[in-house]
């Protein structure tokens, strides 16, 4: 029941209001008294929070539901969480703070960081925000989240919340789901059902993470100040690997650690077939750190292997009976690839639930029923998210390296000549029919004509000839002339290096299957090819080619050669001359 105020209540809250106009001060005498370097900080503020909430998505499932988003590109690439596109299916609506809703595709999934990356359509100037280190944020330091929480959005204009960062490092176990969240920033900053998926925010308006859980009071789901959200350099190391369509998985050192009595972090078994086996890591073995980062926990660990790729080379320093032992160990996948895919299958097979009227939920799109604007942005494969994507992501390395090579590779007959290292002189001689490398110990030759797993010469390399007749031919004729060929996603430029910065500078990689072996291409913004690595054995180590190009060269032409296998390092070749000599024609019924 409504209480209705009485007479001489009225005139004293008329009283009252006139007293208050009286004695406060007027907005711009007020104004005047406020210092200088408030007033920035709060223009400043506004500012940051303005670009935010442009780069805030709200996303619509249809009647599944949706959440948040937040544009990382002018082109139309936004980061969200799995679970938020996960009843969508391959198509989704976009709408944006300026009130114009937008066609996204889907392009690439972690489903293990509850990541995906979509793509909205219709503009190439799109609002993004920055994705800066998300390893300088400390605990203290104001944040704001921009997003759609409770699907509020209506007028696509985000919701903004704002806090304080509560905790950093912060790991999340997986609770009845493969989600995990590891070395996430956790917020005070409001986040609720419909958040899931967008910004969280620095002072400055940059991207520190993408939220997507939160604790809720247990009557209901209500924020009781507890958030969390994957950090920006998790998503960094994941980003290529998105934006090539992958179905994505994440790492473990094939071995399991606990806690000994004496509080160190040893491991407690191990598999021998992991490569962390095959780097010299054994059973009761401290780990000290790993990519770059003290291991003092077991959780620490685990948050440190829940931000890296499956596949991705990091240094591990362990200690074994007082003695300190340094490996740069290859991660492998938490899942196998076949079973990722199963239970993304089984995770979008699940029902959504009734929609409020009780009627069933709307079936997803498929590709036959894909909105006219995103018809022709998506490719089923085995393997794949959106092979579509990864086709454009290949494409996009092989026009450097051809960019690179077009002023300074010429088809026929490549020479390489110079010193080793260890003393002696050397000459590798490349063609479309042979390789052949004259060293001090002897010369081998393989055929360039048939598959290249038969002779994995030099002996001792691994298969250098091999990878280096590989090379020649992406140079020259691009990866769709190679092999199979694919967009693998990107890499540590010198993994050995991980955790000196916080931020690893990597680089693309190209992952072919051709003549019986399979290889991978890393290959920097240039253009050039810095690094081969070549498996004529598959699980096996393979042949590790680094090349370094000249300072002042193309950079599809190296000056130094390095190449090991294994543990062990085959040789360094220091390169003084390149040439590039006419093919000999092979007489009729005769080969090299």
């Amino acid at each position: 029941m409504r209480r209705t105020p009485q007479p001489g209540f009225r005139w004293l809250c008329r009283v009252s209001a006139v007293a208050m106009i009286a004695v406060l001060p007027s907005a711009r005498a007020l104004a005047a008294e406020v210092p200088e370097p408030v007033l920035a900080a709060e223009q400043s503020r506004i500012e940051a929070i303005a670009r935010g909430a442009r780069a805030a998505v709200a996303i619509f499932a249809g009647e599944a539901g949706g959440g948040s988003g937040v544009l990382i590109s002018p082109d139309g690439y936004a980061l969200t969480n799995f679970h938020v596109v996960q009843p969508a299916g391959v198509a989704m609506k976009c709408g944006l703070s300026d009130g114009r809703i937008h066609d996204a595709i889907l392009v690439g999934l972690d489903p293990t960081g509850d990541v995906a990356l979509v793509k909205l359509v219709g503009r190439d100037d799109f609002p993004c925000a920055e994705l800066t280190d998300s390893d300088l944020v400390e605990v203290g330091d104001f944040c704001f989240a921009a997003g759609n929480p409770f699907l509020l959005a209506t007028d696509l204009k985000p919701s903004i919340s704002v806090g304080i960062v509560s905790g950093v490092h912060r790991y999340q176990f997986p609770a009845g789901t493969i989600l995990e969240y590891a070395d996430c920033l956790q917020v005070d900053a409001a986040i609720n059902p419909g958040n899931s998926g967008g910004g969280l925010f620095d002072a400055r308006g940059r991207l520190i993470g993408v939220n997507g859980r939160a604790s809720f009071e247990k009557r209901g789901r209500v924020n009781v100040g507890v958030g969390y959200a994957i950090s920006a350099n998790q998503l960094r190391n994941f980003l290529g690997f998105l934006k090539g369509g992958r179905l994505v998985d994440h790492a473990t050192l094939g071995a399991t650690v606990a806690t000994d009595e004496d509080g160190r972090v040893v491991i407690s078994d191990i598999l021998e077939s992991s490569d962390a086996y095959r780097r010299g890591l054994r059973y009761d073995d401290e780990i000290v750190s790993l990519a770059g980062r003290p291991v003092r926990t077991v959780n620490a660990l685990k948050n440190m292997l829940g931000t890296l790729p499956a596949g991705w080379r990091v240094p591990v320093v362990f200690r074994r009976a007082g003695r300190r032992m340094e490996a740069v160990v290859r991660l492998a996948g938490l899942h196998r690839p076949t079973e990722l895919a199963q239970i993304v299958a089984a995770e979008e097979a699940e029902p959504q639930g009734p929609k409020p009227d009780g009627a069933p939920p709307a079936p997803r799109p498929t590709p036959a029923t894909l909105p006219e604007a995103v018809k022709g942005l998506y490719e089923a494969r085995s393997g794949f998210t959106n092979h579509h994507f990864n086709v454009l992501e290949r494409d996009r390395v092989a026009a450097g390296i051809a960019a690179s090579a077009a002023s300074a590779a010429t088809a026929g007959v490549w020479v390489m000549s110079g010193r080793l290292d260890s003393g002696g002189a050397f000459r590798i001689e490349l063609s479309d029919t042979r390789g052949v490398i004259d060293l001090p110990t002897g010369t081998s030759e393989v055929d360039a004509t048939g598959e290249l797993d038969a002779d994995p010469g030099p002996p001792g390399s691994g298969g250098m000839l091999a990878a280096l007749l590989l090379w020649r031919r992406l140079l020259l004729t691009g990866p769709a002339q190679l092999g199979r060929t694919s967009y693998w996603g990107t890499q540590p430029r010198d993994p050995a290096a991980l955790g000196e910065f916080a931020s690893p500078d990597l680089v693309d990689v190209l992952e072919t299957a051709a003549a019986a072996v399979e290889a991978r291409f890393a290959v920097a913004a240039d253009g050039g090819v810095i690094g081969i690595e070549l498996w004529p054995v598959p699980d096996a180590d393979p042949c590790d080619v680094r090349l370094t190009p000249r300072p002042d060269g193309p950079p599809c032409l190296p000056a130094v050669i390095e190449v090991r296998h294994g543990d062990s390092r085959f040789g360094t070749f220091q390169i003084d001359e390149i040439r590039f000599e006419p093919a000999v024609p092979q007489p009729a019924g005769e080969t090299s």
